[in-house]
């Protein structure tokens, strides 16, 4: 735990004393250019270009016949340990290696974070697979069991709110906190549009435009530069020759949202849980209702929403989001979660 005597600002502050700076190498425009620049070249589906802050490991697992590789940072603590062990699951546009920053601040804090890029993404196989919610969380819990953790808190960014409601459904025992941020996925897709075959035809290439439209929605308020570099490195594997495997797998990983909902399974969750997030989400229609509503189906949760935030308040709000984060996990598994503040 953070001392009191501590502010969670000195602890942000000395981040960029603890990794290396990944947005060092470039100056990023206040405002995003029309069309990518010139120099912008091909990134490797697999990311063997792309260096992360941590070491990377490699958890070989068989699935559906196959081998794969799922890459992982097993960040160790660099304030005093407290004891406990964070899996961190990412967005859907990103990976393990956007939320750096996040894991230099829970390290200082004290906690053992397990980063790792789930199957289909960044530097993990991009396996041509038909994926679902119960094959990611296996997966999640080979991984825990490979590094003999017996207790871990789960928090899910995005798509990875998804992937933390269906491992605390399936796994309560090893489970101590869930946190799920801005979650993707509230609804039953497939009660308002009808099934479209995720192997049928060629997915085609995404364009820049929609590429950094993807991002900006994140972003209600102010765009952060810096973001350009997600825009640059998604643009750059349409350039890649591995870009159609890899628009395929992209395709399939997609397909499990609408396949595989996880709304059924927030009711049977029992650990102590805590949805967060930025109330102006633009990837939900009505972001406040949705979540009060995953809140309202959770047996033991609380409810922190920011007004005036977007989808990614870990870059919006840093200090007052990871403060919130951190009081959230070292709070009393046994006790009520709506007692936690």
């Amino acid at each position: 735990m953070i001392p009191r005597t501590r502010s969670l600002m000195a602890v942000i502050l000395g981040v960029a004393l603890l990794i290396p700076a990944v947005n060092a190498a470039e100056d990023w425009p206040a405002v995003p250019p029309e069309e990518p620049p010139a120099d912008w070249g091909p990134v490797g589906i697999n990311f063997e270009d792309i260096d992360y802050p941590w070491p990377v490991h490699y958890l070989e697992l068989n699935r559906f016949g196959e081998k794969m590789l799922m890459a992982y940072m097993d960040i160790q603590p660099t304030g005093r340990p407290n004891g406990q062990t964070i899996v961190w699951q990412h967005g859907h546009n990103v990976y393990a290696e956007a939320y750096v920053n996040t894991y230099a601040i829970l390290a200082e804090a004290g906690f053992r974070v397990i980063a790792p890029d789930r199957i289909g993404y960044a530097k993990s196989s991009k396996a041509e697979v038909p994926y679902n919610f119960g094959f990611v969380a296996s997966n999640m819990k080979a991984l825990i069991d490979h590094l003999g953790l017996d207790e871990v808190a789960i928090v899910g960014h995005s798509m990875g709110g998804m992937v933390v409601s269906r491992f605390a459904m399936q796994y309560p025992d090893v489970v101590s906190h869930v946190v799920m941020v801005n979650q993707i996925g509230l609804t039953d897709q497939r009660q308002s549009r009808p099934w479209s075959d995720p192997w049928a035809g060629e997915p085609g290439v995404q364009s820049y435009q929609s590429i950094l439209r993807s991002f900006q929605r994140y972003y209600p308020r102010e765009w952060p530069p810096e973001q350009l570099m997600y825009v640059k490195r998604a643009y750059g594997q349409t350039l890649s020759g591995g870009y159609p495997h890899y628009a395929r797998v992209r395709r399939l990983v997609g397909a499990m949202m609408y396949e595989d909902p996880v709304v059924y399974d927030w009711q049977h969750i029992a650990t102590k849980a805590l949805v967060m997030g930025g109330e102006q989400d633009l990837l939900a229609d009505n972001f406040v209702m949705r979540a009060t509503h995953v809140h309202n189906e959770l047996q033991n949760s609380a409810l922190l929403l920011y007004p005036e935030v977007g989808h990614n308040p870990h870059v919006e709000i840093p200090e007052q989001f990871h403060a919130d984060l951190i009081r959230f996990l070292v709070s009393d598994p046994d006790e009520p979660a709506s007692s936690w503040k």
